[in-house]
């Protein structure tokens, strides 16, 4: 699958942004442009139209979280990694607000950072250790509306499903749990954004807390 992924790097400081951008060709990803400035990334994202960007917050002319917001409101199908020096709880939930689907420390290993942008090309919300269980407490905190009128039915797999995404478990995890293939529980998952009209796995982590549903299981 990675030769098939098609990655945009966008950082302000060129030689982090070619080694990162190295690091993802070597790894068998097709890096289709990179940027050094907020207008240009969002240009360049409009223009090569990647499947996942590999994105700096501190930005001149545009900051990172304005980038998101734009790119993932041109394409909605466009999967945004934020590759950060900030772990401030503040900066992880905007970038997560504005559509970002994983959250990853520039003090990650090379590998972590390959792994992170596989599993997000995947539709997996991937986040350093200790920022999942800040954006999930935050997402609790908001659920605290009437519940939505009469929603969607889902299979009884599609809800085991939706219990162990909510727990952050990843694809081969709930795959193993289930005794399911991960092609099967992807498969499960994507049937899941459908019904729910939900367009990532973020947003259906967030869906199922709203449910109650990572408190059972």
């Amino acid at each position: 699958m990675d030769g098939q992924v098609r990655i945009m790097v966008v950082d302000d400081h060129p030689m982090w942004r070619e080694a990162v951008s190295r690091d993802l060709a070597e790894a068998g990803f097709d890096v289709v442009a990179t940027a050094g400035d907020g207008e240009e990334a969002v240009r360049r994202a409009r223009a090569s139209t990647p499947q996942v960007i590999v994105l700096d917050l501190n930005l001149p002319t545009l900051p990172g979280v304005e980038v998101c917001r734009q790119a993932v409101a041109q394409d909605p199908t466009v999967r945004v990694l934020v590759l950060s020096a900030s772990g401030e709880h503040a900066d992880v939930l905007e970038a997560v607000k504005s559509g970002a689907t994983g959250y990853l420390l520039k003090s990650a290993h090379r590998d972590e950072l390959i792994d992170a942008v596989r599993r997000t090309a995947l539709g997996e919300a991937v986040f350093t250790p200790g920022l999942a269980g800040l954006v999930l407490g935050e997402f609790r905190r908001l659920a605290t509306g009437p519940s939505a009128p009469s929603a969607p039915q889902l299979t009884t797999r599609e809800t085991e499903v939706l219990r162990l995404v909510a727990k952050g478990l990843s694809y081969r995890q709930i795959a193993d749990r289930l005794v399911l293939s991960h092609r099967t529980v992807q498969n499960h998952v994507q049937n899941t954004l459908g019904k729910l009209q939900l367009h990532n796995r973020v947003e259906l982590v967030r869906y199922a807390i709203e449910q109650g549903l990572d408190d059972t299981l």
